[in-house]
């Protein structure tokens, strides 16, 4: 019974360690080091004269409900409009979204054949004229000031190759899902990442990258996890403006997260086991760590879950401890389960919890099963 309850313990020391103590670490890492604001700052340059161009793409497919909004958020931002190109790449939209983009105002609007959104971005890339290229969901929208905030860090700090802003995440339906607070807290730590070394993840809503740096991954390859690992393998920066905010509505239940994420899981397996995340080449001691914290392990978690209370189960009879750890792990299960009918905001934690864990393991199943298909449609509720 030795080596199943060091299984045991183990399993649970990296569960805790990577859900509560890797965000301490970073803190006490960050003090140890006199804290100090983010590295290239996140101040706008003052004079217009000083902005550089940038070219913001946004990949829709299937977005005619959004897209005018969209087109007018980014014209109301505050950017000189001569140096600002918006470009809408559609990705084989069958509906009306190209109209739409073209009237609301876009300064480009592809008409792309159905190649996935990663696809979409390359080519709207590659039609872009600005210094730098910024990118944004059709369904985010950003504050005024957001893009001199998200681009300051490349004036401030040549080898910034990548930088990620803040995104709120939405309910205005009263609805279950806790993906918000979930965020709250992976914007805690990215911004710890950020002062330390660089972020090991991104997001969809608001970010940009130089024209040097930008990467054309396998489109099945999400840009929010694969673009900050590459850029610090190639040597750049990939830093996280927190000052840069976008806000995005979510999807109102828990039972449509645990869809989105399932669907999103099975373009992350392939970064983390094909995709070059775990091979340490190009990474510094500590953003090795980071990764290992705040990315391999976090996508080991529903397996480390599945060990701890398999493990807990053969030693039920050797001590009182491991009935009181079983409890504990009961609780959490039985408290997902009861929030289906009881919506108390501890339960539905713990319902959101148990079910994108779930999820980390139906999008690897996914994946292995049938593979991953570069497309993808709007998940019902967010728009």
């Amino acid at each position: 019974m030795l080596v199943v309850a060091i299984v045991f313990w183990v399993c649970a020391a990296l569960i805790v360690y990577t859900q509560l103590g890797y965000g301490l670490l970073l803190a006490l890492l960050a003090r140890a080091r006199g804290g100090g604001e983010l590295p290239g700052g996140s101040a706008p340059p003052d004079a217009d004269a000083d902005l550089p161009s940038v070219s913001l793409v946004v990949a829709a497919y299937t977005e005619e409900a959004v897209i005018a909004e969209k087109v007018a958020n980014v014209r109301a931002l505050d950017y000189p409009a001569d140096k600002l190109e918006l470009i809408v790449a559609c990705d084989g939209s069958p509906d009306a979204t190209t109209q739409r983009a073209r009237e609301a105002g876009a300064d480009v609007v592809l008409e792309l054949p159905r190649g996935g959104k990663i696809r979409a971005q390359d080519a709207g890339v590659r039609a872009a004229r600005g210094e730098i290229t910024a990118f944004s969901d059709a369904n985010a929208f950003w504050a005024p000031d957001a893009l001199r905030r998200l681009i300051a860090p490349f004036a401030t700090d040549d080898r910034v190759g990548y930088v990620c802003g803040d995104v709120s995440f939405l309910n205005d339906d009263d609805g279950t899902n806790q993906e918000g607070l979930y965020w709250r807290y992976e914007m805690a730590l990215r911004r710890r990442e950020s002062q330390l070394a660089s972020v090991t993840g991104g997001n969809g809503a608001i970010y940009a990258t130089r024209r040097a740096s930008y990467i054309e991954v396998d489109p099945i390859m999400g840009h929010d996890l694969s673009f900050p690992f590459n850029m610090v393998k190639r040597g750049w920066k990939a830093i996280y403006a927190p000052d840069a905010r976008a806000t995005e509505k979510m999807v109102p239940s828990i039972e449509g997260e645990f869809a989105r994420k399932r669907r999103m899981m099975g373009h992350g397996w392939p970064i983390v086991l094909t995709g070059g995340l775990l091979s340490p080449k190009g990474y510094g001691p500590l953003y090795a760590l980071m990764i290992l914290s705040h990315r391999v392990l976090r996508y080991a978690m529903p397996f480390l879950h599945l060990l701890a209370l398999l493990a807990n189960s053969l030693l039920l009879t050797t001590s009182w401890i491991y009935v009181v750890t079983m409890a504990l792990q009961c609780l959490l299960v039985g408290a997902a389960v009861l929030a289906r009918w009881i919506p108390n905001r501890l339960l539905l934690v713990a319902r959101y919890y148990v079910l994108t864990q779930a999820a980390l393991a139906a999008g690897l199943w996914d994946w292995l099963r049938h593979g991953t298909e570069a497309g993808w449609s709007p998940p019902e509720g967010t728009r």
